[in-house]
């Protein structure tokens, strides 16, 4: 049943959850907890689901809402800049940040209710507020108070990456950026992955002197080669001095104006520090021994493609687990364990179609294989350079470019995208690459024009004809055009 006899679901306290056997516990409610609880919930089980802090988690407070809440901000800033070369002639750009951060803030209240307990309760899931830890292989403690359940959900997230030796209070991170009420006027950022990159150009964009020192020979170092040099010279080109092959020597201490001693010899005053530097697992405190749950040496819990962990009655998902972290694999993810942990199944999640989309100016947005795959497997690459798509022109928008991965059968096995929207026009190639469709269906597909998608189509379209060119295929085309003649 979803919920005790006589009682909708609400918010308990520890002593009132203690008194159930749960059929499913779920700790954290950040994405991957709350689509567990409610997947669970949906399924007819009995869910609590514990939270220490904000329901909503850090996709919500400080993570996918506010960064592109921010980066909204700074584009329309860059939008009014540059509207001079449509012809658009507007007067000087003042950026009144507090009003920007008070934007960032109302995007997050406006959302929060549909992850508020409120809301779960009518989803059937049942809340607790506090930290809850294992106390044995069928049992969590919160506030002191033991709780059975049947089966468990560990959702407990990541926390941000700080420069070795620096003090916390030191440095900015994507938890900490958002109480800033003041634009730091020189903003070093440590890190040239995703956030890095995403940070950097918006506060570059929003008035800040932003340096961006990355350890690596280029930005974005798990993307498409031809895209990280895009983004380089989309950033340099909004003033970030970027210095690759380059770390920061001296820990930033608590002044307000920080004198940062680089690897490369240089110094760069900044005002605020941000690290970038990727996250990290952290279970201390979880009670994982008493649990039999395992970890890995990174200290993310171990888990098997059903989200298993070593403790049967136990999964992981989101952060927690060293799969693919992102909101929406964390949401998947979390479906996924729920399902198995309440009906008994063993579904498996896929880790070869899972999409990602950076969100800087242009956007890099790419799923399964990538050109570098191609070259070391034998398959072929067909792309479109924006320079020649119509709808980039008329934007005068033509960085850019969409790149498909074709297989020997004709499937669209990866593709990367860099350009505006990009990450719109991604659903489509994710859908292609997770139901293996060929490039002669998606060529045979009627597209919108003019628009991004269109560089998709037109890169399957000029592949398909190639192919009435080659073997079988055009020797049919051939016969066809013989028989034809004759009976005309």
């Amino acid at each position: 049943m979803t919920t005790p006899p006589g009682r909708r679901a609400r918010t308990l306290t520890p002593t009132e959850a203690g008194r159930l056997t749960w059929d499913l516990v779920v700790i954290g409610a950040g994405s991957a907890g709350l689509v567990g609880a409610r997947t669970a919930a949906a399924l007819g089980a009995r869910v609590l689901l514990v939270e220490a802090r904000g329901f909503g988690g850090e996709c919500l407070f400080t993570g996918c809402v506010p960064s592109k809440a921010l980066i909204a901000a700074a584009d329309a800033a860059e939008d009014a800049r540059g509207a001079r070369r449509l012809g658009i002639h507007a007067g000087p750009v003042r950026v009144d940040f507090p009003a920007v951060m008070a934007h960032v803030r109302r995007a997050i209240a406006e959302i929060e209710p549909v992850d508020s307990p409120d809301t779960l309760a009518a989803s059937g899931v049942y809340t607790l507020r506090g930290r809850a830890r294992f106390d044995s292989a069928r049992s969590v403690v919160v506030e002191g108070v033991g709780i059975p359940f049947r089966d468990a959900l560990i959702a407990t997230g990541s926390s941000p990456v700080l420069p070795a030796g620096a003090d916390a209070g030191a440095v900015l991170t994507n938890e900490t950026l958002w109480d800033l009420d003041e634009l730091p006027a020189r903003l070093l950022v440590l890190g040239g992955g995703a956030i890095g990159c995403e940070m950097a150009q918006a506060f570059a964009r929003l008035g800040s002197e932003v340096t961006l020192v990355h350890r690596g020979d280029r930005l974005l170092p798990k993307e498409d080669p031809d895209a990280s040099a895009l983004i380089l010279d989309a950033l340099r080109a909004d003033g970030v001095d970027v210095r690759l092959r380059t770390t920061l020597e001296s820990a930033p201490p608590r002044d307000a104006a920080t004198l940062a001693r680089l690897s490369d010899g240089t110094t760069v005053t900044a005002d605020r520090v941000l690290a970038a530097l990727g996250r990290r697992v952290d279970t201390t405190g979880l009670g994982l021994d008493a649990a039999g749950v395992g970890t890995e040496s990174s200290g993310a819990v171990a888990v098997d493609r059903t989200l298993a962990t070593s403790n049967p009655r136990i999964r992981a998902a989101g952060d927690a687990t060293p799969l693919p972290r992102f909101t929406h694999t964390a949401g998947m993810f979390g479906s996924v364990a729920a399902t198995n942990a309440v009906l008994g199944l063993s579904r498996r999640v896929r880790l070869d179609d899972v999409p990602r989309v950076t969100f800087t100016s242009p956007e890099v947005a790419a799923v399964g294989a990538s050109s570098a795959d191609a070259a070391a497997s034998g398959l072929r690459v067909v792309e479109t350079a924006h320079s020649h798509l119509d709808r980039a022109i008329a934007e005068d928008r033509t960085a850019g470019f969409t790149r498909l991965v074709v297989d020997r059968k004709g499937r669209v096995v990866g593709a990367t995208i860099v350009g505006p929207r990009a990450g719109e026009s991604l659903g489509e190639m994710s859908t292609a690459v997770s139901r293996g469709l060929t490039v002669s269906g998606l060529a045979g597909v009627i597209h919108a024009y003019p628009t991004y998608s269109d560089a998709a189509w037109n890169a399957a379209v000029r592949d398909a004809q190639s192919a009435l060119h080659r073997g079988v295929i055009a020797a049919a085309i051939r016969l066809l055009r013989r028989l034809r003649r004759r009976r005309r």
